[in-house]
């Protein structure tokens, strides 16, 4: 029996889902998509400048788990840049933060401003 899958804490979604380069064609094997949680570390680490370890005890998982998450997420990031292809940013294993935990302190949650 496979172990169950561990669901990932992220505080809201993005505000959009979608980034490329405007004059791309509308080709769907030029799309790349990122996971809604790989979107969640680069928010976390880059942006809210937390660490990995930080950023895996806001999401309640480990570090090891943050830190390929994240790997995966630039790597994506520079594909799109680099070759001017379209990021889509959908689907995952995760569950919106429910805005009553008290550890919830990186500023992005639906009850800080969040939609």
């Amino acid at each position: 029996m496979p172990r169950p899958r561990k669901w990932r804490n992220v505080c809201c979604l993005p505000e959009s889902n979608l980034f490329g380069p405007l004059n791309a064609p509308n080709s769907d094997n030029e799309i790349i998509t990122m996971t809604v949680e790989e979107y969640e570390t680069i928010r976390l680490i880059d942006l809210e400048r937390f660490t990995q370890e930080e950023c895996a005890s806001q999401m309640k998982i480990a570090r090891t788990t943050v830190q390929g998450m994240y790997n995966d997420a630039r790597k994506k990031l520079a594909e799109s840049l680099v070759n001017g292809r379209v990021l889509r940013i959908e689907g995952g294993n995760y569950r919106l933060c429910d805005s009553l935990e008290k550890s919830c302190n990186c500023g992005g949650c639906r009850k800080h401003k969040c939609n």
